[in-house]
């Protein structure tokens, strides 16, 4: 098995660990034929990227411990699926991307050049 990439070809990063995030909930933004979703964007949560996914039918924040979901804050971490951080960027609330922790699948949905534009400065 070959390991995995991100956008800019290098390695696939960790996007985070806690809380723990990925389709694998292994800490990456890794994806395989069972996602449909595509959880392949690696995003820092903002305040007005969670109330547009809750009002969108998407509740992040609100922790479920039944399916061991801690529920995120403004400044977590979280493996999007690049669909929704697409219909975020249209809606002017796409939270900041990191690059290296990103999946080349994303750009079936997005554009390299949107990720860039919305990449997280430090991180």
């Amino acid at each position: 098995m070959t390991e995995a990439r991100n956008i800019l070809g290098g390695d696939l990063e960790m996007c985070c660990s806690s809380p723990i995030t990925g389709y694998y909930r292994d800490g990456f933004c890794n994806t395989g034929g069972m996602d449909f979703g595509m959880h392949v964007v690696c995003s820092q949560m903002t305040a007005e990227f969670l109330e547009f996914t809750k009002s969108q039918g998407n509740d992040l924040s609100t922790p479920m411990p039944e399916h061991q979901f801690p529920g995120l804050k403004e400044g977590d971490r979280w493996c999007l699926c690049a669909a929704r951080w697409q219909e975020a960027l249209e809606a002017g609330v796409a939270p900041p991307v990191v690059l290296t922790a990103t999946h080349p699948r994303a750009l079936e949905v997005v554009s390299l050049d949107d990720l860039k534009k919305n990449a997280l400065t430090s991180s």
